[in-house]
């Protein structure tokens, strides 16, 4: 089992243990650690990169309780520095952080959230959608979690039946693995770039403003 040290910490850089370094049929190796601050592939939301022992890490998956980071070049084993690139992580974060609103404001209208897709350029929240729906439109969406980001609401963690769960200021804590931001203003302006009804499903698209 991996330590997933990105679940109670921002930290993007310390020093760990490699276990493992197996070279894969792709050409690839997977790098398993002790513990780790990279953020795997999941939960709707892209993948940490950084580097392990000044190796570059192309991506992360998670694998039952493993975490396993795949580079093109071996690790030795043994005692290692590894870090997260800032920049990627911060956008990963924002964008999540956002998807939540988003989920929280259709909740709100009466909607259920089932998906969320957090990545850049792809970012969106599906709802469940009956008659609700029609009245939900992309201004007054993008209106509203504005004024949540601008009242920079702290973001709180919790535990329920085992489960770690995410929330926002007075809005509702959701079940989630990913990384968030401590508080809503950090999130910067989001933008609505589009609504789409389908199969009785809502897709909300957004993106951060600016981006």
């Amino acid at each position: 089992m991996t330590k997933r040290l990105y679940f109670n910490t921002d930290d993007l850089s310390m020093t760990t243990t490699v276990h493992l370094c197996t070279p894969t049929q792709d050409g690839e190796f997977e790098i398993m650690l002790d513990a780790t601050l990279f953020h795997p592939q999941g939960g709707g939301q892209a993948s940490d990169t950084g580097t392990i022992a000044g190796i570059k890490v192309n991506r992360v998956l998670q694998t039952g309780d493993t975490i396993v980071h795949l580079t093109s070049q071996p690790v030795n084993v043994g005692p290692a520095f590894i870090e997260v690139f800032a920049e990627a992580r911060k956008l990963h974060t924002q964008l999540h952080s956002a998807g939540h609103l988003i989920g929280s404001y259709g909740e709100l209208a009466g909607l259920r959230a089932i998906k969320g897709h957090h990545w850049p350029g792809e970012a969106r929240v599906v709802f469940e959608s009956e008659n609700a729906a029609s009245a939900m439109l992309a201004e007054e969406i993008e209106q509203q979690i504005n004024a949540w980001i601008a009242a920079n609401m702290p973001s709180h963690t919790s535990e329920e039946a085992g489960q770690r769960k995410i929330g926002f200021g007075h809005l509702p804590a959701h079940a989630c693995g990913g990384t968030h931001v401590v508080s809503t203003g950090q999130i910067g302006k989001i933008k609505i770039t589009k609504l789409k009804e389908k199969k009785g499903q809502l897709s909300v698209h957004y993106e951060l403003a600016g981006s």
